[in-house]
């Protein structure tokens, strides 16, 4: 009897988590905010192609943390190199998150960044190449992430402010030539002005990233006008070809006129 019961309670337990289970797809959904925002992004929404074949975004259809929501950006077509690269948030308060431009180097795209979503919202990405402006994007199930609380105390997150860590996820000495899997960590709170302070209530002003640069050596691999929809302490993890030198130049500013530069070896973990 008892068996029979465990097995009848898993089964119930398996086709709930069934029934929750995503569908394996979330593609941009219709909605009436686009249309009041494509005007601030594109002159002609006829130049806008459909970018499925050219740029594969993945973002979760339901995220576990709105705060740091992780978005994929991964080029379909090696023939068709992305250059810049507008990641919008439809109904987050300040709809541009990131623009990007990328180096030859970081072709193919294969790009991740953690964002914040407010609520319910398609999230876009214009993509543009040689052959065109693409669209591609995902619809994700979130709310609250550009007012969740820090992680830290504002006195904490100044202490470390600035601080950057690189790390490579292959372990070769000599990788000239090579494709690379990279991870470069910034500690910033990245305030969205959204957020109260835990203590006294008030909201904390607006402070994060607007400007960051990737450089290898001499060579650009990205650069990024950020906003508030970048998430606190940003992490970017991308693909790139080793050009030979031996490490790679982070410089990021914020909008309190802070300027942080590090250069960051390629051997270990900085």
């Amino acid at each position: 009897m008892r068996m029979r019961f465990l097995a009848s309670a898993l089964a119930v337990v398996a086709h709930g988590a069934m029934a929750d289970e995503p569908p394996r797809d979330n593609p941009l959904a219709d909605g009436p905010t686009w249309a009041e925002l494509k005007g601030d992004f594109v002159s002609d929404e006829n130049i806008l192609k459909d970018g499925s074949h050219v740029l594969d975004v993945t973002a979760p259809y339901r995220a576990n943390d709105a705060a740091t929501v992780p978005l994929l950006l991964a080029q379909s077509d090696p023939a068709v190199p992305i250059r810049t690269a507008q990641v919008i948030i439809d109904e987050n308060p300040a709809p541009m998150a990131a623009d990007f431009v990328f180096g030859e180097l970081m072709m193919p795209l294969n790009f991740e960044l953690r964002v914040r979503v407010n609520q319910y919202s398609n999230i876009r990405v214009l993509a543009e190449t040689d052959a065109g402006t693409y669209m591609s994007g995902r619809y994700v199930k979130a709310s609250g992430g550009c007012s969740a609380p820090a992680t830290k105390d504002p006195v904490a997150a100044l202490a470390t402010m600035g601080q950057m860590r690189l790390k490579h996820f292959d372990t070769a000495e000599n990788m000239s030539g090579q494709r690379r899997d990279a991870q470069i960590m910034i500690r910033h709170p990245n305030y969205s002005g959204l957020q109260r302070d835990q203590i006294t209530q008030l909201f904390v002003g607006a402070h994060f990233i607007d400007e960051l640069q990737v450089y290898q050596g001499d060579d650009l691999l990205f650069s990024m006008e950020g906003g508030i929809s970048v998430s606190e302490n940003p992490v970017f993890r991308f693909t790139y070809t080793d050009n030979g030198a031996p490490a790679l130049t982070v410089r990021a500013h914020d909008t309190e006129g802070n300027l942080f530069e590090r250069v960051l070896p390629k051997t270990g973990e900085s």
